[in-house]
């Protein structure tokens, strides 16, 4: 077609150049691909046994490999950060460029104390455009970067592509590594290897193909000694603690701290909003043989953990696995101790139970000098009152309850007022002698009993709102 016929403007131009440079490539890839498979023909058995003949007199050389290109233009950080594939072919002509360094340099201000004032440094960062491609998902460009001779474990500014693939949840960037022979169990500078990093919902699959493609499951990071189960588990991802166990993950694995996976649990429960899914995850635990009783190397057990994050559910649990209720730590705080140091964070988080399971599974009831940490929560407040033979003198800590908590339980506090310092009733008496003589017994046995349900929730205590 003669230019008379056709109006070509500068955009149809380039993009006639654009599409013969694309088709150029692609013939050269094709070319690349050819050869490299006529280069890796097996060789015959006579031609495998048989013995070179030996040169007299030369000598062999030896060339050192070429030097490594390193690139800071940002241009060309885009491209394989965005996976535009007409800019990684152009870039890509360049065959160094495959494994080249990619550098990014930061402007930041540094105390010098020689020169005691703040002076600008720069700080440079180091990747690879595997690592960039990876870190974003986009498996096409991973997929011929890796085909154009991508070193696969390269681990630039201190991790390499498998770990930015797996911290991203981009499972197909993963299955392409791993494919081409990315070593599972490679550990990054900060010591954590990439089973460590699937640490969120979205990299289930991730965690899942690291495993079946030869991960250790039970890999220790450097410096904290943390497993994988110790991350999923105090992150509550259930999926993810069924696969580690699934896979031989070990509850009974200590961090530098001693700590076991169901602690990590029970740390990790704090928003009442996902006390169901840790619940879960220490069931499993528990079912797995997790030890309730362990303590690390500060003596703090699950069972602390869960008191200071006021998980009723979890502590309930975990007494009814043998978790002592009067285990101190090495600063001498008790589970109940623990519970009383957050009852004012967490009022609205039932603490009232989290004080009925202890003392009904053996836990001392704290000293009457502490109970003005339950202010905030006059349920627990009853629940521990009702321990002792005679109501504490609470005077002096009465007059600082707010207005508007005192109004909203009025018939509590008047009758805490009226009987403080007064012993209680015949009843009340033979309840706390049952329950003496029982210990840690008390609520196996009378939830044994075929007595009235008003007469259980009584021997239990069941706080009713009011003193008597």
């Amino acid at each position: 077609m003669s230019r008379d016929t056709f109006a070509f403007t500068s955009a149809s131009l380039r993009s006639l150049r654009l599409e013969r440079e694309v088709q150029e490539w692609e013939d050269q890839r094709r070319a690349l691909a050819q050869r490299r498979a006529l280069a890796r023909r097996p060789l015959s058995v006579a031609a495998a046994t048989r013995t070179p003949p030996r040169k007299q007199g030369k000598i062999q050389e030896v060339r050192a490999p070429p030097p490594q290109l390193r690139c800071r233009d940002p241009a060309v950080h885009n491209t394989f950060m965005c996976g535009d594939m007409r800019g990684v072919y152009a870039v890509l002509k360049e065959p160094g460029m495959v494994n080249a360094l990619m550098e990014t340099v930061h402007e930041e201000m540094v105390w010098t104390p020689e020169m005691g004032m703040w002076t600008l440094s720069s700080k440079v960062k180091q990747t690879s455009a595997l690592r960039l491609a990876a870190s974003r998902g986009h498996s096409a460009c991973v997929e011929e970067l890796l085909f154009r001779g991508a070193e696969v474990d390269d681990d630039p500014g201190g991790r390499t592509a498998l770990h930015d693939a797996c911290s991203g949840g981009h499972h197909v960037c993963v299955r392409l590594l791993l494919d081409h022979g990315a070593d599972p169990n490679v550990l990054a500078a900060d010591g954590n290897a990439p089973l460590h990093l699937c640490n969120v919902a979205d990299t289930y699959q991730c965690a899942e193909l690291l495993v079946t493609g030869g991960a250790e499951v039970n890999v220790c990071s450097r410096e904290s000694r943390l497993t994988p189960l110790h991350v999923v588990c105090r992150r509550g991802l259930e999926e993810h603690v069924e696969l580690l166990l699934s896979h031989g993950g070990d509850v009974h694995a200590q961090n530098r701290e001693g700590e076991t996976p169901l602690n990590a649990a029970c740390a990790g429960a704090e928003r009442p909003s996902e006390a169901g899914r840790y619940l879960r995850v220490v069931q499993k635990l528990l079912e797995a043989g997790a030890d309730a009783r362990t303590a690390g190397r500060k003596q703090h057990t699950a069972l602390h953990n869960a008191c200071l994050n006021c998980s009723p559910r979890i502590v309930e649990l975990l007494l009814q696995q043998g978790a002592c209720p009067d285990a101190a730590n090495c600063l001498g705080y008790t589970p109940m101790d623990c519970l009383l140091q957050v009852v004012e964070d967490y009022p609205d988080q039932q603490p009232d139970e989290v004080a009925r399971s202890l003392l009904n599974h053996g836990a001392q009831p704290p000293p009457p000098k502490m109970l003005k940490h339950c202010i905030l929560s006059p349920a627990t407040l009853e629940v521990l009152i009702n321990c002792y033979e005679v109501v504490p003198a609470c005077d002096n800590w009465l007059d600082e309850i707010q207005a508007d908590l005192h109004k909203e339980y009025r018939s509590f506090f008047d009758s805490l007022r009226r009987m403080s310092g007064q012993p209680r009733s015949l009843q009340h008496l033979c309840r706390c002698s049952l329950r003496r003589h029982l210990g840690s017994l008390c609520h196996f046995t009378f939830n044994k009993l075929d007595i009235p349900s008003s007469l259980q929730a009584y021997l239990l205590l069941r706080p009713t709102g009011q003193l008597q």
